[in-house]
Formats: structure tokens, sequence, C-alpha cells
């Protein structure tokens, strides 16, 4: 194996193994950021090690073991840290001149909890103490393993930020005094939904990138779709964590189709629906039916789950069942509130009773403050307007939209639609 091999090999263990080498350490030294250090520690070890000795046959081993080692030799450096050496004992007692498959049986007598520590670490990088940007980021950094330059290019921001972002989350965690421990009864709701909604937010950025030349970024929704995998693992009968999965997975079955050949935007009604991952579609629709089983099916997320349904198992667009997509609008929009919930009913509406009916429902969230800036709302009024044939109110919308939306992509396609607007009321004589 080439040393170029060995690295890309050690890239793929990391990416796989960091989040549970940090949340076992975490367990050990109750200190996030010390363990992210030592589980660095430990990396940079085997990119050391690796391209010589070759990759060992239990990698992910090696890594705790070599971290543990770390962790040894900084507590015997630090008296201030004498009571966690008494606390680490015989479980961290690791010879100088350990190696091969001595090395893995470092972990022989660990304790089998490493579901446990990573859901404790999940609850950890997701805690309401800190912003929502520095879950995100956290998140990402610990239990996705992506550098922080990764980071800073999906979300389009400088390194610098990320890196301080990354830093603060830390600190605040330790100065916080949080537990490592996931949290029970209200508690652990409220820091469930926390969850869950850093996880959704990654998911969704890369699903529709806010900002930047391209529409998608389908690495955070792998990134998203893994950490939601992982989630539904640890916690199987946590109904609105199999909810969210599952519209996960369905919305990510459209990937594919969501861009032509050249990397333009394809509206939903138009996509080629043989590029659908059937596998993802069947994936979202058994958990959409776990969550349904468990009592989960009036949750946000299995809401939303079953309007992505709804589309999947609609083999061309005109089969959609539009009537019941606005219903279950109507019942997101009794469990979650939203304008934009109700944005999304009114296209519903429109597509089930007709462009004058959304019009009205539209209409009548135009004055609300947090749709102001909102490029969607423009759209969709600018799409319901050229359906009515007032093809100058509607390319004004767009116009709007395009204005407001920071996607280049995106951008393009509503100035697009503009100038259809313009030449469809030429050949009316209404332009």
């Amino acid at each position: 194996m080439t040393a170029g091999e060995t690295h890309r090999a050690i890239e793929a263990v990391w990416r796989i193994e960091s989040a549970r080498l940090i949340a076992a350490l975490t367990r050990i030294v109750r200190d996030v950021g010390l363990a992210e250090e030592l589980a660095q520690d430990a990396l940079v070890a085997a990119l050391e090690q690796w391209p010589e000795e070759g990759i060992p046959q239990r990698p992910g081993a090696w890594l705790m073991a070599t971290a543990k080692h770390r962790a040894i030799d900084r507590i015997r450096r630090n008296q201030r840290l004498a009571h966690k050496q008494a606390l680490l004992g015989r479980d961290l007692e690791v010879r100088q001149d350990l190696a091969g498959d001595e090395l893995d049986a470092v972990l022989e007598d660990e304790p089998d909890d490493l579901g446990d520590d990573l859901l404790r670490l999940i609850f950890i990088a997701c805690h309401p103490v800190l912003s929502t940007e520095a879950r995100v980021a956290l998140t990402l950094r610990l239990l996705g393993g992506l550098t922080t330059e990764e980071i800073a290019r999906a979300f389009l921001a400088p390194e610098p930020t990320i890196a301080q972002r990354i830093v603060r989350a830390k600190r605040t965690l330790g100065a916080a005094g949080v537990p490592f421990e996931v949290p029970g009864g209200a508690d652990r709701a409220a820091r469930l939904a926390s969850v869950l909604e850093v996880i959704y937010l990654i998911f969704n950025e890369g699903y529709a990138a806010t900002a930047g030349e391209q529409l998608t970024r389908p690495s955070l929704c792998e990134e998203a779709l893994r950490l939601g995998r992982i989630l539904a693992a640890l916690a199987p009968e946590e109904s609105e964590v199999l909810g969210l999965l599952a519209l996960m997975e369905l919305q990510a079955s459209r990937l594919r189709a969501r861009l032509g050949p050249d990397g333009a935007p394809v509206l939903l009604l138009d996509q080629d629906r043989a590029r659908w991952d059937r596998l993802l579609i069947r994936r979202g629709l058994d958990a959409l039916d776990r969550a349904t089983a468990i009592g989960g099916a009036g949750g946000p997320y299995a809401l939303q789950a079953a309007i992505a349904a709804c589309h999947a198992r609609a083999r061309t667009a005109q089969a959609t069942d539009w009537a019941r997509i606005a219903a279950l609008y109507d019942a997101l929009g009794r469990a979650m509130p939203s304008p934009v919930v109700e944005l999304n009913r009114a296209v519903a509406l429109g597509m089930a009773y007709g462009p004058e009916v959304a019009l009205v429902a539209v209409d009548g969230l135009r004055h609300e403050p947090a749709m102001q800036t909102y490029h969607l709302l423009h759209s969709v009024r600018g799409d319901l307007l050229a359906k009515l044939g007032r093809e100058v109110e509607a390319r004004a919308e767009f116009e709007r939209a395009a204005a407001l939306t920071r996607n280049a992509r995106e951008r393009d396609v509503l100035l697009a639609r503009a100038a259809a607007c313009d030449a469809a009321g030429a050949a009316t004589g209404s332009g």
C-alpha cells in the first residue's frame, strides 16, 4: 500500500471511529475538549506509524489504546488531575512497550457501553447552553469527524470563525459543568429536540444550500443521515428520532434528481422519478412505519416524513395525493405552528384545489414578520400568479425572490422564470 493509500485509509478509519473514540474518552476524562485532544494525538500517532508499520487489524482498538496511553501520560504530568488518575486506575494501566496484538487486547476489559457513550456525546454536543451555530459546528467536528476546514467550506464561513466557534463551544460546556450523561424526564425531551434540530439543520444545508454556487451539498446530507441512523440505533423507542430519520431518508432519495446535467435545479414535479433512490425510499418508509407503530405518527418530524412519503409513493407527479398532503400540513400546522408550514400548505392547496385557493392562503402570510425576507414566499406567489395569467405581477414576484436568495443556482432559475413571464405577457399582449 502506498503512502497516499495509507493516508486515505487513515482518513476513512478516522471518519468512522472518531465519534466512538471521543465519546469513550469523554466518559474517562469528563472533558470533551481534552477527549478530542487525546483522540487527535492518537490520529497523529497513526499518521506517523501506520505508513511504516501497516494498518492494524483492529484500527479502532489501536486508536483507543493509544489515546488512553496519552491520557495516562497527561494525568501523570499534571498533579492537579491526581484524582482522575486514581479514578482511571487499573482500567488505564498500559505498558510503554505495548504493540500489535497486545495493544488490541487493551480493550478486552472495556465495558460494552460505547452506545451509551455515543448517546451521551450527542446530547453534549447539542446542549442548549450553546448557540445553534456552535451546536452545528461541534456536532460535525465531534460526531461527524469533519475538520474545521471542511465545516467552514460546507457552510461558506471563514475557517477562523468556525475554529473560534468550536473552541468557545468546548469552553462553554466546561464552564457550565455539563455532565456526561443522558438526561431524563422533561430535560431529556427538551435536549432531544435540540439534538434533532441540529441534525436536521445539517441535512437541510446539504439538501438546499442557503448560499453559494451549488444548490446541494450531498456530503452534509450524508453526515446528517449517518448521525440520524446512529441516534435511531441508540434510541429506537423515540418516535421523533425515527420520524426525522424517515424524513431525511425520503428527502435524500431525491437528491440525484434535483439537479439537471448542467447543475441547474429541477423542480419536484419535473424530476425524473426513475432517478430517485428506491433503497433510501424503502429505508424511509420503514422508519416511518416504526415511528407510527410506537405511537409517533402525530409528531412534527413524522408528519413531515408522511408528506415526503406521499411523494415517494407516487410513481408520477400526476399521481400525487395532494389532498392528503394538504391535510397533513393542516396537522403539522397544529403540531408546529409556523408561517413556513402555512406556505407549504398553500402550495399543496394549490395543487389539490387550484391556484385561486392557494393565492388567498399565501396573501394571508405576506405581512408575517418572518416572511418579509423569505424568498420562497415570493417565488410561490409568482408561480401562482403566473398560473392565473397575471404575468406582470408574477414577474415582479420572481425578481423579488431572486434578489432575496443567496444561492446562485436558485437565483438563475428565478430570473429565468421572470424572463418567461415577460415572454408570456408579450405573447398574450398583457406585458
